[in-house]
């Protein structure tokens, strides 16, 4: 297990590496910030060095000033091999067709916490620590994640989020808060046993989806996606 959270600036080469753009990735503050460049030539991304079977897996992020459709920003966790499990927090410009949320507050601006919760019993996500979707493992039936997975971030431009408008390049992303809180597996193939057997979860989290008389606009600035295997 790794019990960094909240214990102090973790630098990102603690946990993470550069998965690809090295020249438009740089590391300011010691370590504890980074951005991730995209433009005309080339994106960045990054992705942790341990593949993790559950866990809190949280990063700090602030996007780009400038917005533009086929733009994508995310944190998210996957795993590798032949069958396919991610847990995804997208930023993108256009609406596509996996579930959207508005964010009640300008993403640009300041630096917001992102953070997936994931166990045998549930996916949560948080904003800024507020529960805004929670995914039950419901056993045979529906699909749930439970393969080892990598925390990673991309910083690309994706066709079928819309036509860049290059025009606005170059965009940057910052990240911050390189902590990890989860089970680090020695055998990233092998998958949890007897998932279908796990009880329950019954306990009730606070749903943003619901909560209407707080949140009633939606802002297409945040895609929260799930791709069960």
């Amino acid at each position: 297990m790794l019990f960094a959270s909240g214990r102090g600036q973790v630098p990102f080469s603690q946990n993470y590496k550069v998965a690809r753009g090295n020249d438009h990735f740089s590391s300011l503050n010691g370590d504890t910030d980074v951005h991730l460049e995209l433009d005309h030539s080339s994106g960045s991304g990054f992705e942790s060095k341990s593949h993790l079977l559950s866990g809190l897996f949280n990063m700090k992020s602030k996007l780009p000033a400038s917005k533009s459709p086929g733009v994508v920003t995310t944190f998210y966790l996957t795993s590798k091999g032949g069958l396919h499990d991610e847990i995804d927090f997208e930023f993108i410009g256009v609406g596509v067709g996996e579930q959207k949320f508005h964010l009640w507050f300008d993403p640009s601006t300041y630096f917001h916490s992102y953070t997936i919760l994931w166990n045998q019993y549930q996916v949560v996500f948080f904003v800024d620590n507020i529960p805004i979707r929670v995914f039950k493992n419901l056993g045979h039936r529906a699909s749930y994640p439970t393969q080892g997975m990598q925390v990673e971030t991309i910083w690309a431009a994706k066709g079928w989020a819309g036509k860049i408008n290059w025009s606005k390049a170059s965009f940057t992303a910052q990240y911050q808060g390189f902590d990890i809180d989860g089970c680090v597996m020695s055998n990233p193939s092998n998958p949890w046993n007897s998932d279908s057997a796990i009880p329950k979860c019954q306990d009730q989290v606070y749903d943003y989806c619901t909560d209407r008389s707080r949140y009633p606009c939606w802002i297409f600035d945040l895609l929260l996606c799930y791709l069960g295997s």
